[in-house]
C-alpha cells in the first residue's frame, strides 16, 4: 500500500527529508545543517548550487537508515525550498556560477527607466522609484551588467526549486507555487507575463531561459534513474509540484481560510492569509501564489525577522551559547529564561524591527530603532524588546491585511523556529490579543508540501480533507487581557508612530554616510 509521502524542504538554515503519513504523522526525519552562504563581497551571499544537491542526497540517504521508512509505502515525493534563491546554469543544467541566495544586498542601480507608456504610467502614480528599485534590486540585471559572459551562456535561469527538480527528475520545470522574485512573472494570473508587459523591460531576458511552469498538486515529472542513485529515492516516483516554504507552512499549519493568519517565524517573519481572490497586500504590491492551484498568499513580511534572534546570540548571547554547548541544549531555551526576567513592556523599551531596509512598507530608506533606555534596562530587555517588535510589526501587518482583504483575522497560527519559544508564543498572544497556536507538528513546510502531494495523488480528495484529515492544533497560548491592554497602549501610541516620526532622519542618515 502506498500511503506515505517523501517531502523534501530545503531552507535557508538546513535541507529536512520527511515522511509524512495521511493523517500528517511526521514518520521520519533527516536533517542537514546548511552553511547558509559565502560572501565574496561585502553585502553578498551565495551558494554553491552543487552544495544544496549534495546535501538534499545525504539528507534523502540518511532517511532510509531511520526506523520506520518503508521505501514500498512511498507513493510520491513533493519539494519545497527557501523563495527566491537564483541559479544560472548551461544546457547540461551545470551551474555557471554560484547561486544568488535570497539574503544578498547587492543593487544595480542606473538601470535604465522604462519608458513609452508604461514609463509615463508610473510617472503619474508616482511609482517610477518602486520600479527603479525593482531593476536595482533584481539579480539578472546584476548578472547581466557585471557578468556579461555568465549571462550569454545561461541556458536556463531558474529558482533553487527549479534547479533541484532538474536534478531529481531531468527536467527544466517548476512550480506555479515557487514564483516569488525579481522575475517577469504575472502574479495575478499565475503564469509567465504576457510579452507586453512592463516587467521584460524592467528585468529583460529571453522568455525561453525560464523554467516551464506547473500548477501545485499536478505532476512535474518521475524521479529519474540519476537522481535515484544519488539520493536513494526509488526511480519513477512522481515528483509533485508544491510551492515555496512560506506557502507550504500556510497550509501546513492549516490556515486554509482567510480569517486565519498564519505568523511564520522564521529567517523572514511574515504573516499571511490564504485568498480565491487577487487582492494586493499593499498598492501594486502583488500577493504571491499559494499552495493551492489558483489561489494567492496575501503576506507582510519582517525581512531579517527571526533572524535578529541569530544577531542578538552572536552579539550579546555569548554567555548561553557557552551553556547550551556545556549542557547540550539549544541556546534558544537559556534564552527564553531571559526573557522570563523582563516583565511585559520591557519597561518602557520599544524596538522598531526594521535592521534591514523595505521595498514600501517600510521604505527603503528604513533603518532599525531602539528607544527608551534607561539604567535599568539590560541585554535581557533588549532581547525581549526583540520578540516584541517583531510582534508589534506584524500585527501591523495583520491590520493592514484586514484592511485590504475586508476580512478580519480571528485565529492565529505560529510555524518557524522562533514558535518553538514559549515566551515568544505568549507575547505574541498578548500583542494580538488572540489566541497563538502551535501546529501539532514543527515542521509545517514539509507538511504543507505533503498535502500538495497527497491531493495530487488522489490520496484526500481536496484540500479541505487533506488539510482537516493532516493538521490539527497543538499548543494554544491564551492572551492575557492585562498585559494586552498595557501592550495596546504600547502598540497604539508609540510603535504605529515610530516610522514616520524617524523616516526623515533615516533619509538624512543614509544621505550622510554616502558623503
Amino acid at each position: 500500500m502506498r500511503d506515505h509521502i517523501l517531502a523534501i524542504d530545503n531552507g535557508t538554515q538546513s535541507v529536512r527529508a520527511l515522511v509524512f503519513d495521511l493523517r500528517g504523522e511526521l514518520l521520519a526525519k533527516s536533517q542537514v545543517y546548511l552553511e547558509p552562504y559565502f560572501s565574496r563581497q561585502p553585502g553578498w551571499a551565495e551558494q554553491n548550487p552543487e552544495y544544496y544537491w549534495s546535501s538534499l542526497c545525504e539528507a534523502c540517504q540518511r532517511l532510509w537508515t531511520r526506523p520506520h521508512v518503508d521505501k514500498e509505502r512511498i507513493a510520491g515525493v513533493a519539494l519545497t525550498t527557501q523563495r527566491a534563491t537564483v541559479i544560472n546554469v548551461d544546457s547540461h543544467g551545470k551551474p555557471l556560477r554560484p547561486a544568488i541566495v535570497w539574503l544578498d544586498q547587492r543593487r544595480t542601480p542606473g538601470q535604465p527607466p522604462l519608458g513609452g507608456l508604461w514609463g509615463l504610467a508610473f510617472k503619474l502614480s508616482r511609482m517610477s522609484g518602486t520600479i527603479a528599485y525593482i531593476q536595482a534590486e533584481a539579480e539578472a540585471n546584476w548578472i547581466r551588467t557585471y557578468e556579461p559572459d555568465v549571462w550569454a551562456e545561461t541556458y536556463k535561469y531558474l529558482y533553487l526549486s527549479g534547479y533541484l527538480t532538474y536534478k531529481l527528475t531531468g527536467r527544466f520545470a517548476d512550480s506555479v507555487g515557487c514564483q516569488v522574485g525579481f522575475m517577469p512573472f504575472d502574479y495575478k494570473r499565475l503564469r509567465w507575463a504576457s510579452k507586453w508587459d512592463w516587467k521584460w523591460r524592467a528585468v529583460p531576458m529571453d522568455p525561453s531561459i525560464l523554467a516551464e511552469l506547473v500548477p501545485p498538486t499536478h505532476t512535474i515529472a518521475a524521479i529519474s534513474a540519476e537522481a535515484a542513485a544519488a539520493t536513494g529515492i526509488p526511480a519513477g516516483l512522481p515528483l509533485i509540484a508544491a510551492a515555496a516554504d512560506k506557502a507550504c507552512e500556510v497550509i501546513g499549519a492549516g490556515a486554509l481560510e482567510p480569517h486565519i493568519g498564519c505568523l511564520s517565524y522564521g529567517t523572514t517573519a511574515t504573516i499571511t492569509t490564504t485568498q480565491t481572490r487577487y487582492i494586493e497586500p499593499i498598492p501594486l504590491i502583488p500577493p504571491y501564489p499559494a499552495a493551492l492551484p489558483d489561489a494567492y498568499n496575501l503576506e507582510v513580511q519582517i525581512y531579517r525577522g527571526f533572524w535578529m534572534v541569530s544577531w542578538f546570540k552572536n552579539e550579546f548571547g555569548q554567555r548561553e551559547l557557552r551553556e547550551a554547548e556545556e549542557l547540550g541544549v539549544a541556546p534558544e531555551k537559556l534564552l527564553d529564561n531571559l526573557v522570563a526576567d523582563v516583565p511585559p513592556g520591557c519597561e518602557g523599551l520599544i524596538l522598531q524591527p526594521y535592521w534591514s531596509p523595505g521595498l514600501k512598507v517600510p521604505g527603503p530608506e528604513a533603518m532599525g530603532a531602539v528607544i527608551g533606555f534607561t539604567d535599568v534596562h539590560t541585554r535581557a530587555h533588549l532581547y525581549r524588546a526583540i520578540l516584541e517588535g517583531l510582534a508589534y510589526g506584524l500585527r501591523e501587518g495583520k491590520e493592514r491585511l484586514e484592511k485590504r482583504a475586508g476580512v478580519p483575522i480571528t485565529e492565529l497560527r505560529v510555524s518557524g523556529g522562533g514558535s518553538q519559544s514559549d515566551a515568544a508564543m505568549q507575547l505574541t498572544a498578548d500583542i494580538f490579543g488572540l489566541a497563538a497556536t502551535r501546529p501539532h507538528v514543527y515542521e509545517t513546510s514539509g507538511l504543507g508540501a505533503a498535502i500538495d502531494a497527497a491531493v495530487g495523488l488522489k490520496l484526500h480528495p481536496n484540500f479541505a480533507t487533506a488539510v482537516r484529515e493532516m493538521t490539527r492544533p497543538g499548543q494554544v497560548f491564551e492572551p492575557n487581557h492585562r498585559t494586552h491592554l498595557m501592550y495596546d497602549k504600547l502598540y497604539r501610541r508609540i510603535y504605529l508612530r515610530l516610522y514616520e516620526r524617524l523616516k526623515p532622519f533615516y533619509k538624512d542618515i543614509r544621505q550622510i554616510m554616502k558623503t
